[in-house]
C-alpha cells in the first residue's frame, strides 16, 4: 500500500543510522554513552511528585480533560508575571498542551495552507519544518550563521519571500546552537513581522537552564509582540517532568483559538493528574529550577574543560542543555566525525546536519548525564582521537 506523499519530505535517516550503529557497537561488548538526544535524566522535585501522586487518587481526574484546569492556567499566568513582568488572561491567552511539541506541530495546521510559506531556522529543531511540510506549506530557510551570533538576519530575506511569509519560528535559548536573544533582537523581530502581517512563533522551552548569571527574556516582554505571535513553554525541561507531557502556548488569543480548535478535533486534552502536577510545579517552591540549571552548568564545564584540554575547543553555551560544538581539527563531515566517535569511543552525538543543511561543521551534544558519566565521556575520547 502507497504511502502519502507528504511523508516523503520526513526523514529520520541520520537517527535511524546512529541506532544501528549503536546496536553493532554494542554487540561487541562496549557501553555506548547517548548524548546526542535531549532526554532529561534529572527526577521532577519531590513537591511536584507528591501533587501528582495525590491526584491520581482522585477519580474524577479521569474523565476526558476536554477544558483545561483553570488552576493551571492561573498558574502560568501569575508565573509569566513574576517571571517575565507579561500580564496574560488566563482564559483566552493560555493553552495547555501534551508538551510543547504537541503545539508546535499542530500549530501550522491552523495557519498554513498549501503553498503558504514559512520562514525557518536552519539550522533548527526539526518539528518546526515538519509541521509545515505536513500542512502542506514550503520552507524558507533563514541562516542562523555564527558570524551573527546565530541569529536571523531578517534584512537577508529576499522581499518577495518575505512578502508571501505567513509564519516565522524563533527559539531562544536555542536548539541545537544553544545562542542566546536579548530585547533588542526581539524588537526587531516583531517589527519586522508586523511591517509584513507575519505570525511569530518563538519556542521558549529553555528560559530557566541558563548560566553564569544570564537570564533569558520572553519575546512577549516586547511591546507589540502579543499582537503578532505566540510563545510556547515546556515543563519538561525546566521541572524534569518530560514523561508528563506538560507544556503550553501563551500570547495572541485568536492565534491560540485557532491552535485550539484543531486540537479539539484531535485529542481530549491533558490528563487532569498531570496538570495538577504542572499548577504545583509553576506555582510552588522555584528552588529545584535554580538547582536544576546549576547541575547543568557544572555538568557543562567538566565536559567542555577536558575536551579543550584535549584539543577540542567550542565556546560554552550561556543557556540551553545543549553544547553545539564545532568539528574538532581535522574533521569537516558531521555524519562521518559523529559515526566514528560512536565506533571508537561508544559516544553518540547528533550530526549537526541532521537539523539543517547549514548544521553541517557543528554536533550536538546533550548534557543529560551526571559528571562521573561526562568524565568518563572525555577518558573516551582521550585513548581514541588525537586533536593537537
Amino acid at each position: 500500500m502507497n504511502r502519502a506523499k507528504r511523508l516523503d519530505n520526513l526523514s529520520a535517516g541520520v537517527f535511524n543510522e546512529m541506532e544501528e550503529r549503536k546496536r553493532r557497537v554494542e554487540a561487541r561488548g562496549l557501553a555506548v554513552i547517548n548524548i546526542g538526544v535531549g532526554s532529561p535524566d534529572l527526577p521532577p522535585a519531590p513537591h511536584i511528585m507528591e501533587a501528582l501522586r495525590r491526584a491520581v487518587e482522585k477519580p474524577r481526574n479521569y474523565t476526558y480533560p476536554l477544558v483545561g484546569l483553570r488552576s493551571l492556567r492561573l498558574a502560568v499566568a501569575e508565573r509569566y508575571q513574576k517571571r517575565f513582568n507579561v500580564d496574560l488572561d488566563p482564559g483566552s491567552e493560555v493553552l495547555e498542551l501534551m508538551g510543547s511539541q504537541d503545539g508546535l506541530a499542530h500549530l501550522a495546521m491552523a495557519y498554513i495552507d498549501p503553498g503558504d510559506v514559512a520562514l525557518v531556522p536552519d539550522p533548527g529543531y526539526p518539528i518546526y519544518e515538519f509541521g509545515i511540510l505536513l500542512a502542506g506549506g514550503e520552507i524558507y530557510p533563514v541562516p542562523l550563521l555564527p558570524e551573527n551570533s546565530f541569529l536571523p538576519d531578517f534584512d537577508a530575506i529576499p522581499a518577495e519571500v518575505a512578502r508571501r511569509a505567513k509564519m516565522l519560528w524563533l527559539n531562544y535559548p536555542n536548539n541545537p546552537t544553544a545562542a542566546i536573544a536579548d530585547s533588542e533582537f526581539f524588537e526587531r523581530a516583531v517589527a519586522f513581522a508586523r511591517r509584513r502581517d507575519i505570525l511569530v512563533c518563538h519556542d521558549v522551552a529553555y528560559a530557566e537552564l541558563a548560566y553564569d548569571g544570564f537570564k533569558p527574556v520572553s519575546f512577549l516582554e516586547t511591546p507589540g509582540a502579543k499582537e503578532t505571535g505566540v510563545e510556547f513553554f515546556s515543563l519538561s525541561k525546566t521541572y524534569n517532568m518530560a514523561g508528563c507531557r506538560l507544556g503550553f502556548a501563551v500570547g495572541n488569543a485568536g492565534v491560540l483559538a485557532g491552535l485550539a480548535l484543531i486540537k479539539s478535533n484531535i485529542d481530549y486534552g491533558v490528563f487532569y493528574a498531570v496538570q495538577e502536577a504542572g499548577a504545583a510545579a509553576l506555582s510552588g517552591p522555584q528552588d529545584c529550577v535554580a538547582e536544576t540549571a546549576a547541575t547543568y552548568q557544572k555538568r557543562r564545564d567538566v565536559l567542555m574543560d577536558g575536551l579543550a584540554a584535549l584539543g577540542w575547543s567550542m565556546p560554552k553555551p550561556r543557556a540551553s542543555m545543549f553544547v553545539w560544538a564545532p568539528l574538532p581539527p581535522g574533521y569537516s563531515d558531521s555524519a562521518a566525525f559523529a559515526a566514528e566517535l560512536l565506533e571508537k569511543a561508544g559516544v553518540i552525538v547528533i550530526p549537526g546536519v541532521a537539523f539543517g543543511r547549514r548544521g553541517e561543521g557543528y554536533v550536538r551534544i546533550a548534557l543529560v548525564k551526571d559528571e562521573k558519566v561526562l568524565s568518563e565521556v572525555v577518558r573516551r575520547v582521550s585513548e581514541n582521537f588525537r586533536f593537537k
